[in-house]
């Protein structure tokens, strides 16, 4: 029977609705709506009672602290935690204190992946189908995060988590990377309380180009300096400050350091702890560490040692000469590896200092993608093969021996060095494919190590449950039991794509639970579904060098491979040919899978190339700058490398004057022109291998002077020679020509700079006199292209 609800009971009904509405509608919806007064205001104080309101806690009790740490450019092969010949104690740290993984993805590329762990979405979806520098307006390569895609550090922010990134960010558009911004594709515009690091794909580890927040800071001029012990000091600082004045609250820290992507440098100390260790050449290094990942179970004991490419020379074919040359380049990289790993450990030891470590959940993702083929034959200056300058090893070594003093300047501040293509193949080991290959696991895959001692019992069994980067994401709100928001700042939210991975976490034989996964990075493209992978090499080998290999290409011409992945680790089998419905079946997921997240065109990370005009750009012809520009950004600045331009500079010059009038650029390429004991100098720095100097006979009187430096293509075809002339007062005082123009860039990072050549200088004339500031007065520097 029935009784009839009195007033006072419908109110309370009415209010616990209400306040169940508001619970969800705050989880659908950020950001949370303020928590309202509870105090009784009246007229007078004396009337009025004061109540103290309690914020509620959107978190579960002890929630925990989630760390990040993601390398960049290591192999699958190199972790001696896997296998690999090169030390890395954090690693193993991390993945013995939890669980690690064998068959976790990435995208192949920088920003893509970045910004597919960041939100938990693919990176197309995301606007990242590429890397930044390559965007264009091709919805799925914008190179912006869209709003609709809110990042986990945004979400984290909202429910009450301090938030800060440490590294390599890579995921703003140069144009956006400014003095002037927009600053809403920062990272401090996507969740995080605090940035410290660089923006651009890679920077001198020795003169970074490095923004605290929004704000472009000069590290100090010491050689000591080293920008992974910067990083992992300034994270120690950040959880020191936090410790101190924000204990109560969990913290999310994303810590990417930028190593081990090119330039690779690191002391001397810390490479010769490799010396021998790599003589016997990548050959032999693949198939030892191969033995040694079955013999750790790492790998199962049936996986398939892939071949060689064709492209690649066997260790045996190289001279001695050529031997110790490129053990060297690995030796380098191998010291760069351990102490960037080493530098993460800092990470650790002060958790377990504050007693937060066993309370913090730790995905150490060892890299973003596959080893780098892009050193090619092994380089002094890695963006050679960026640019597609073809410059034989031998000349190359030439170089190195009488411009910078041989092997010992390999790591060091004045080279950009990268080791072989083909250690880059024996680190992926046992797959096909390097960094850039979609379709294949030696671009994707990356061992993880995932711990949280209060949670997750160390357990040393391998996960091999098919996962992706971005199911990192929907872990971490999965863990704290948060509903991805529906709506954010009022903006409706794209669907989230990963899945968690929490459910691996004390089941090692659990069967996943991904769905269907597509790759694509520059047209090689794969798609994952049910245990079977079906795959396209793409357009071009990363390790070969040029562009013309993928000019004339057509996707609908691309023959796909198949893998049966239960019974084929490594993709060595294709069995396509014998299971052609199984074949068209993922065909037709993908392509379902490529409309859904803006793939489509196939390919258009390579639209650049193939129209340069299609790169998003400012547009400007014409510039005039003061003294005042420092740390204009490369890819947003004037194009002094391979246009046709004119430059004015009017100068109040003292006698005998000293200092940069301005400079492009850095170490590894740029111009600079700067005046030394009264003479005039513009340098023209070909990449490392030529530095094409232009020098007055005389010293310029003191005074006001007009100079002018004149840059002519001498052909249409990209990245053909200039003609360089420089002038004084009208008359001219030097000329000269370059041995090539580089069609890409000279730095990442590197900037545009007025009176001073700040970062890394661009010629070696004044390497330790840098930021070497003009001693004069630069009243106006105007540049203008010419046709």
């Amino acid at each position: 029977m029935s009784q009839k609800l009195q007033p006072a009971g419908r109110f309370t009904l009415k209010l616990c609705a209400l306040l169940a509405s508001s619970v969800a509608s705050a989880q659908d919806s950020l950001p949370f709506p303020p928590t309202p007064s509870a105090s009784d205001a009246k007229p007078t104080l004396q009337e009025s009672k004061h109540q103290k309101r309690q914020q509620q806690s959107r978190l579960p009790a002890e929630a925990p602290n989630i760390l990040v740490i993601m390398l960049d450019d290591a192999g699958f092969a190199q972790s001696d935690t896997v296998g690999g010949a090169v030390h890395t104690p954090t690693l193993s740290r991390v993945a013995d204190s939890g669980v690690r993984y064998n068959a976790f993805h990435t995208a192949a590329i920088s920003s893509a992946t970045r910004a597919a762990l960041l939100t938990g979405r693919n990176h197309h979806r995301v606007g990242n189908g590429v890397i930044a520098e390559l965007a264009t307006d091709w919805e799925g390569y914008t190179g912006k995060i869209p709003k609709s895609s809110v990042t986990m550090a945004e979400v984290l922010k909202q429910y009450g988590y301090s938030t800060a990134a440490f590294g390599k960010w890579h995921n703003t558009p140069p144009l956006d990377t400014t003095a002037a911004g927009p600053f809403d594709t920062w990272p401090t515009a996507y969740g995080f309380e605090h940035f410290y690091g660089f923006l651009a794909g890679e920077t001198s580890q020795y003169e970074p180009r490095l923004y605290r927040d929004t704000t472009p800071i000069e590290p100090a001029r010491d050689p000591k300096y080293h920008l992974s012990e910067d990083l992992a000091n300034q994270a120690v600082n950040w959880l020191q400050d936090h410790q101190t004045y924000a204990p109560e609250k969990p913290f999310f820290m994303y810590w990417t350091p930028g190593a081990v992507h090119g330039p690779h440098q690191v002391n001397a100390q810390w490479a010769d702890k490799y010396k021998g260790k790599f003589d016997g050449g990548w050959d032999a290094y693949r198939e030892q560490t191969f033995a040694r990942q079955k013999a750790l179970g790492f790998i199962p004991q049936d996986a398939v040692l892939t071949p060689r490419p064709a492209e690649l020379p066997a260790w045996d074919s190289l001279s001695s000469e050529q031997k110790q040359y490129q053990a060297r380049l690995m030796e380098v990289y191998a010291g760069f590896l351990e102490h960037a790993d080493t530098q993460a450990g800092k990470i650790l030891d002060e958790l377990e200092r504050e007693g937060k470590r066993d309370n913090t959940l730790i995905f150490y993702v060892f890299s973003d993608n596959g080893a780098s083929s892009e050193g090619m034959e092994g380089t002094i200056n890695e963006l050679l093969a960026q640019n597609g300058i073809p410059v034989p090893k031998e000349q190359q070594l030439k170089v190195l021996d009488e411009m910078y003093g041989g092997l010992s300047a390999l790591g060091g501040p004045k080279l950009e060095s990268m080791y072989n293509a083909a250690w880059a193949w024996a680190g992926s080991g046992p797959f096909v494919g390097t960094k850039l290959v979609a379709g294949y696991f030696g671009g994707t895959r990356t061992p993880l190590a995932v711990s949280w001692p209060k949670q997750i019992k160390a357990d040393a069994r391998v996960r091999g449950q098919f996962h992706h980067v971005n199911d990192i994401a929907p872990t971490v709100y999965d863990v704290l039991s948060i509903t991805p928001p529906k709506e954010v700042n009022g903006i409706a939210q794209d669907p989230m794509d990963g899945v968690s991975l929490r459910y691996t976490f004390n089941d090692p034989q659990v069967k996943s639970k991904k769905p269907a996964q597509y790759f694509e990075v520059l047209g090689s493209r794969g798609i994952y579904k049910d245990g079977w992978m079906a795959s396209v090499f793409g357009p071009r080998k990363p390790w070969v060098q040029g562009f013309a290999q993928f000019m004339g290409w057509n996707p609908a011409n691309d023959q796909w491979s198949l893998y049966n992945l239960q019974d084929d680790y490594s993709q060595a089998k294709d069995v396509a040919a014998s299971n052609p419905q199984k074949l068209a079946e993922l065909k037709a997921e993908f392509d379902v899978q490529a409309k859904a997240n803006h793939v489509f065109p196939i390919g258009a990370g390579l639209y650049p190339f193939l129209d340069p005009t299609a790169r998003i750009s400012s547009g400007q012809r014409e510039w005039h700058f003061s003294d005042r520009v420092h740390r204009f950004p490369e890819f947003a600045a004037p194009n002094l490398r391979n246009q046709n331009s004119k430059v004015v500079v009017d100068a109040d010059v003292p006698a005998n004057a000293t200092g940069v009038l301005y400079a492009l650029g850095g170490i590894g390429g740029g111009v600079s022109l700067y005046m030394d004991d009264g003479f005039l100098i513009y340098e023209y720095n070909a990449l490392a291998i030529s530095r094409v100097k232009l020098r007055s006979t005389e010293r310029v009187p003191a005074g006001k002077v007009s100079i002018e430096v004149l840059t002519t293509l001498s052909s249409a075809k990209l990245g053909g020679p200039a003609s360089l002339s420089l002038r004084l007062d009208g008359q001219e005082a030097a000329k000269g020509v370059t041995p090539f123009t580089p069609a890409l860039t000279f730095t990442a990072s590197e900037t545009f700079d007025v009176a001073e050549d700040l970062g890394s200088p661009v010629t070696l004339d004044y390497f330790e006199r840098a930021p070497f500031a003009f001693n004069g007065k630069v009243k106006d520097v105007h540049v203008t292209y010419l046709p």
